[in-house]
């Protein structure tokens, strides 16, 4: 099985990693700086559940991209994804596979709308990584999962041979049934725990120490809504571990967006939080709005100062 992993970023580059240290076929489709960046200093992740440094993977650049490849995972940021389609088209063929694990679902229309309903299958991750200023990619949690399966529910031989392609590569490997399901709850969560610290400008157990715990359950609550307008009602075990990680007084969380507006980066607050708005369907989201509103300001101040 040809893997393509379409960058070599914290989550990409992680469980590319892995499946090429178990042996298996893989390529990262990255842009010209990151590909001299691996083939000098290698791929490295240092992780308590195994570090890892990989002598110059192979890597590829779009520009002499022509074969199809088996599977493409793609795991780029929301903001990237029209580029990263762009790039990897050459390696779509008749048969490949394309596993997009980005948070949301606006991504799955683009890809639809781009490649066909029947490339595309559902995925997400659950992992907390970031890449460090030497390229390195830091595993902070215990978890390393990749949960995907046919968005209609159906067993499928491709998806049967992909978890049988990577099980034991030192990650979980999860086939579902429901995973439009678990990337709503995913969804869910991400976007409560976004709007949150970002408003905050802090992590959760901070937030719980301010007494903010009732907004945090407020945006959990709306954007539940959100999906149960949308036939996605979450499971009350989803809830309420979702529940409890944002009134933990010992847990500090902070999603990914509010890093992003820490150094001064772009954000996916449009395709997280903008997209799960439009998707609203009378349920009341105020302070949902006020938290893609407070993204959207940071939004255009950023784009005024570059200018």
């Amino acid at each position: 099985m040809r893997i393509l992993v379409v960058g070599a970023g914290a989550v990409g580059g992680y469980f590319g990693g892995r499946l090429l240290a178990a042996g298996r076929d893989v390529t990262f489709l990255v842009r010209p700086k990151r590909a001299a960046e691996l083939g000098s200093r290698g791929l490295s992740v240092r992780s308590k559940l195994g570090d890892l440094d990989l002598a110059s993977p192979r890597t590829i650049t779009a520009d002499v991209l022509r074969e199809p490849f088996d599977v493409v995972l793609l795991s780029c940021k929301a903001y990237d994804l029209d580029s990263a389609m762009e790039s990897f088209a050459p390696a779509v063929g008749p048969a490949t596979v394309i596993l997009p694990v980005l948070n949301g679902m606006r991504h799955l229309d683009a890809l639809d709308a781009r490649f066909g309903v029947a490339r595309v299958l559902g995925g997400l991750v659950l992992i907390s990584s970031a890449l460090d200023a030497e390229g390195r990619i830091q595993h902070f949690n215990d978890l390393h999962v990749v949960t995907f399966g046919e968005r209609d529910g159906a067993s499928s031989e491709r998806a049967n041979r992909i978890a049988a392609e990577w099980s034991d590569c030192g990650f979980e490997v999860r086939l579902t049934e429901t995973i439009l399901q678990e990337m709503w709850e995913k969804w869910i969560f991400i976007a409560t725990m976004a709007s949150a610290t970002c408003l905050m400008r802090a992590a959760t157990g901070d937030i719980v120490a301010a007494g903010g715990t009732e907004v945090s359950t407020r945006l959990l609550d709306e954007c539940a809504a959100i999906a149960a307008d949308n036939g996605f009602p979450p499971r009350e075990a989803s809830i309420e571990r979702s529940r409890g990680i944002c009134i933990a007084p010992d847990q500090f969380l902070m999603a990914s967006m509010l890093r992003d507006i820490e150094r001064g980066g772009h954000t996916e607050g449009e395709h997280m939080l903008g997209d799960l708005l439009n998707r609203r369907k009378g349920s009341d989201a105020h302070l949902l709005e006020i938290g893609w509103l407070h993204v959207k300001a940071y939004e255009a101040r950023r784009a005024r100062e570059s200018r």
